[in-house]
């Protein structure tokens, strides 16, 4: 976990309606934690995620739950990732009356759909299908706070990873337009304006795009770190992301491998042998 995360304490009330329970799975990836969220101010109450089943998370719950004297009536899940979706069979133990709902339900579960609205005393939750991070992914508007829970399409901390990144900058604008409010991340701290952060990431990705263009621009100049002016992803990774620890470098590969094929798929770049990549010359269409 990055040494200048802001501590987050293992339960905490963000709002009259909103208390957001830590998964216990602080790590590199998962920020302070998968965050979990407890919505509604009656005895009936709407459960974003369950973490990926520790079992301090579900003891977290339980006491919670018994302050709050409410039950979990519906469990609903922002996407598949086992650190979202791991504290299932945990919540049904201890809570069997409790419906979980999900955008691509397994056995036992049912589904999501796009629009879908989700009501307890307090809180009016309606379901955003924003695929990119994976397929199933779902946001949340909370209609009494013009908030939204963002799932892991935007975080707390740093930038999102995604599965694709056409599908993934549409959703953000989609979610974009839908509140004014603060955020609720699947992971990190509480962001006072969902509509600064997700324009902020759509900006990031478009410098991050720009980058990789100006790079294969340079290797058509054959430039000392491409190969007959063509650069491999671990390439252009070492060069865009000199700032960041190499650890760091794997996962930002699959960020700069789904630039090269979103500019593919514009007929902006070319793949070639050895799994290098050259911008298209133009001036031979």
């Amino acid at each position: 976990m990055a040494s200048n995360l802001a501590s987050l304490p293992e339960v905490e009330r963000l709002s009259p309606a909103v208390i957001r329970i830590l998964g216990g799975n602080p790590g590199k990836f998962t920020l302070q934690g998968t965050n979990t969220y407890l919505v509604g101010t009656g005895p009936h109450r709407l459960l974003i995620d369950t973490a990926e089943g520790r079992p301090s998370w579900i003891s977290a719950l339980r006491r919670t739950l018994d302050e709050e004297k409410a039950s979990v009536q519906k469990a609903l899940i922002t996407h598949w990732h086992h650190d979202h979706v791991g504290g299932i069979s945990d919540l049904l133990e201890v809570s069997p009356a409790t419906v979980v709902y999900k955008f691509d339900p397994q056995e036992g579960q049912q589904p999501i759909t796009d629009q879908m609205e989700f009501k307890v005393q307090g809180a009016t939750l309606v379901a955003v299908h924003s695929p990119g991070h994976t397929t199933d992914h779902v946001a949340f508007v909370l209609q009494q706070e013009n908030a939204m829970f963002t799932g892991d399409n935007v975080l707390g901390h740093g930038t999102a990873v995604f599965e694709d990144l056409k599908t993934y900058l549409s959703s953000l604008a989609k979610m974009k337009s839908l509140v004014q409010g603060r955020a609720y991340p699947g992971h990190g701290a509480v962001l006072p304006s969902a509509t600064a952060k997700i324009e902020e990431y759509i900006t990031h990705r478009k410098q991050r795009e720009d980058q990789v263009i100006s790079l294969l621009a340079s290797a058509q100049g054959q430039s000392v770190q491409a190969k007959g002016g063509a650069w491999t992803v671990i390439e252009l990774v070492k060069v865009i992301y000199s700032d960041v620890p190499e650890s760091l470098h794997i996962p930002a590969a699959g960020g700069v491998n789904q630039i090269l094929r979103k500019l593919e798929a514009e007929d902006r770049v070319i793949p070639e042998a050895d799994e290098r990549w050259r911008l298209r010359d133009r001036s031979s269409l």
